[in-house]
């Protein structure tokens, strides 16, 4: 009996793989507002209520095909981030990385940084698969204080702690009242070491990562940065900065 199962089991995981794949082909063609079960049956020569059983909604599938796409592009982050030791050399690799993956996949890229599905509501694993990503950005950050290539630094929002000499300003910008709690939060759940301002920096790079990724791939580049080889590497080493990678 447990032969039969492991077959079937490695049955149902290839044509799942299978639905995956042409619905991937599908992202590309239409979008993912074009998203329709049925046409990816038809073109795999299926019923629809066959293919319901594997995904019984077309948001099951989007949420298996989001999830899939935040997990190769966070495996080549963490894969990046591991070729290397000094804080700065991290950050470049995974930047390069994250790059990298995009360029070669933007369709599925567009799936989980473009513009929300219309009518779809994105689960919790969704939000758990998306975090990996900057978690690896906030690792790096952590790593460069933990080394003390740095000086004391007092911080705006109360704190103290070590930074990086060559990066950080001698008096770091204030943090509202607001901002101050949000960034308290994080450092809370995820690096109870960093102050406040440290965490906020972390933020900002991390978005502007992903609008310069997204400018280049939705073309907002053309006519200044193009090809973008040159200010992408440009914009790493001022991100690198603003965090206070030595």
């Amino acid at each position: 009996m447990s032969a039969v199962r492991t077959a079937r089991e490695r049955a149902r995981a290839e044509l799942t793989r299978e639905i995956k794949d042409e619905a991937r082909r599908q992202l590309a063609a239409v979008g993912a507002d074009g998203l329709s079960l049925r046409a990816v049956a038809r073109e795999l020569g299926m019923v629809s209520s066959a293919l319901y059983r594997y995904f019984p909604s077309r948001d099951e599938l989007l949420t298996a095909l989001i999830v899939d796409a935040y997990g190769a592009l966070a495996a080549a982050a963490e894969s990046a981030d591991e070729q290397g030791e000094a804080p700065r050399t991290r950050f470049r690799a995974v930047c390069a990385a994250v790059r990298a993956w995009s360029r070669a996949n933007p369709h599925e890229y567009a799936l989980i940084y473009g513009s929300p599905v219309p009518g779809y509501s994105a689960p919790q694993i969704t939000v758990e698969s998306a975090a990996r990503i900057p978690m690896a950005l906030l690792g790096i950050v952590r790593a460069a204080w933990a080394d003390g290539a740095a000086g004391a630094a007092e911080c705006a929002d109360g704190a103290a702690g070590a930074a990086p000499v060559s990066a950080r300003p001698s008096s770091p910008p204030a943090l509202t009242p607001g901002l101050a709690a949000q960034m308290r939060a994080v450092a809370d759940q995820f690096a109870p070491e960093l102050p406040g301002y440290a965490l906020a920096d972390a933020l900002l790079v991390w978005t502007q990562l992903f609008g310069i990724i997204s400018f280049e791939l939705f073309g907002q580049l053309v006519g200044s940065a193009d090809p973008s080889d040159e200010f992408f590497a440009y914009a790493v080493e001022r991100m690198a900065d603003q965090i206070g990678l030595p």
